[in-house]
């Protein structure tokens, strides 16, 4: 191993277990968890950016990156459903909302790194799905969370088809601009129907989901259930890049006229993977609205829009364990700097900076991306 790895990687497990060591309260007991946790996700990132974008032509080689990943996927799923049994309630809490933003940056994903459009007024999906399951539940009494859970991912799929139909035609920031004003109408319509929504007094009294006699009404059990909806969702995102629609969407982001000579629908295309970004994301807001019990327009600022796009970016545009890290990234790391008090914000957006300088194409960013970006920048420049 060379000095400069061997640094890296010293940095890396020491800053990881700096984040982790403030939610252990003191306790001893919890450091093999912490230790086998960095560990895991050391080996994780390092496997990632050694075999991203390398063209392996021998089966042998396939099989043997195929069985690592699924080790170090088994190995970080293993330490993540048995974290809680020796983690603190607050420590449950700040991970269930990491999951919560991991299945919006997976959905953003869709839209932003497989067909390469930028979306400024996510959170309005996700809005639109946590009302949904609000109204149904608590507000009405309608039905139950199971029944709520589905018809909220599919109101925010509706929506993401009437704002893609027109929307999408446009191109760039103009796209751009649009879906920043859906997600401030979504939010100011919200605060005005005050019949239906309660206003910016919001929804109280969203209960949690429950089968039969058991309720999932405990952090720790929210968490799994969370959790479980993540895995679900993320390979359902893995299994979409991989099909013909993934490929299709890529050919596209790389080059739109090109993808359309060769007889890709790209309106379509683009559409498809607009609404189940939106479905995903009215998934995510339901989950919200049950974990939160309450429910108010002031959840659902620009702020947070900004929030899920950055971690699409820091994790690594296209990549869909790059969605999960930067998520985790980004609501643990904040927690861990409340200590700096007044600075938090100032360390926590050095942090940010630090990260795009050395890792420019994000975290877990494919190194075939970045050498097709140095090659079209010689291009250029010659």
């Amino acid at each position: 191993m060379s000095g400069r790895r061997l640094t890296h990687d010293l940095f890396f497990y020491l800053g990881m277990l700096l984040i982790f060591l403030p939610f252990m309260g003191g306790k001893v007991a919890y450091l093999p968890v912490v230790f086998a946790a960095v560990w895991g996700l050391g080996r994780f990132v390092r496997f990632a950016g050694e075999n991203r974008g390398i063209v392996r032509f021998r089966e042998g080689v396939v099989t043997a990156v195929a069985e690592r990943q699924r080790l170090a996927i088994a190995l970080i799923l293993a330490v993540a459903v048995g974290l809680p049994f020796v983690s603190s309630n607050y420590l449950i809490e700040v991970l269930t909302s990491a999951l919560l933003y991991a299945i919006l940056a997976s959905a953003l994903n869709i839209t932003v790194g497989l067909t390469g459009v930028l979306v400024l007024g996510f959170i309005g999906f996700y809005a639109v799905g946590a009302y949904t399951t609000g109204i149904l539940t608590a507000k009405f009494a309608l039905c139950n969370f199971w029944v709520a859970l589905p018809l909220s991912g599919l109101a925010a799929m509706l929506c993401g088809i009437l704002l893609g139909i027109p929307a999408l035609r446009l191109k760039g920031d103009y796209l751009a601009v649009v879906t920043l004003g859906f997600g401030e109408i979504v939010r100011i319509f919200l605060t005005n129907l005050d019949r239906l929504t309660g206003g910016p007094n919001g929804i109280l009294g969203i209960k949690r989901p429950s089968l039969g006699p058991f309720t999932i009404d405990q952090p720790r059990e929210f968490y799994w259930f969370a959790l479980a909806v993540l895995a679900l969702v993320v390979l359902a995102v893995a299994r979409l890049v991989n099909s013909r629609y993934g490929r299709a969407w890529i050919a596209i982001r790389e080059n739109e006229m090109a993808a359309a000579a060769l007889g890709i629908d790209v309106f379509r295309k683009h559409l498809l993977s607009f609404s189940l970004s939106a479905f995903f994301a009215g998934i995510a807001g339901s989950l919200f609205a049950v974990k939160q019990g309450f429910i108010s327009p002031d959840s659902f600022t620009f702020y947070e829009s900004v929030l899920v796009l950055c971690m699409v970016v820091l994790g690594g545009i296209g990549n869909v364990t790059g969605a999960v890290t930067g998520a985790f990234l980004l609501i643990v790391l904040p927690e861990f700097l409340r200590e700096f008090a007044m600075y938090r914000m100032l360390v926590f957006g050095a942090v940010m900076v630090a990260f795009m300088v050395f890792r420019p194409h994000g975290l877990l960013g494919s190194r075939l991306i970045a050498r097709e970006a140095v090659d079209r920048e010689d291009a250029g420049a010659a």
